[in-house]
């Protein structure tokens, strides 16, 4: 029985893709909401995805969403 290279190398390159892709998304769903006053231009709240995280608009992470408000 011959194997395909070509589509083991397919099979790889995608479960590899996903990995990426699936690792980007956790993370990107984890990085904190930081709602900022669109009048005032200063924070109005900070909204925290993990119980881990404890910021706060004085305590402000160093990544995160920026959200305007009114």
């Amino acid at each position: 029985m011959k194997i395909n290279m070509n589509a083991v190398k397919g099979i790889a390159m995608g479960t590899v893709a996903g990995i990426i892709f699936g690792s980007a998304l956790s993370i990107a769903f984890d990085i904190p909401e930081v709602q900022v006053s669109h009048s005032s231009g200063e924070c109005v709240k900070v909204i925290n995805f993990t119980e881990s995280d404890t910021f706060t608009c004085e305590d402000l992470p160093s990544r995160y969403s920026h959200v305007w408000v009114k």
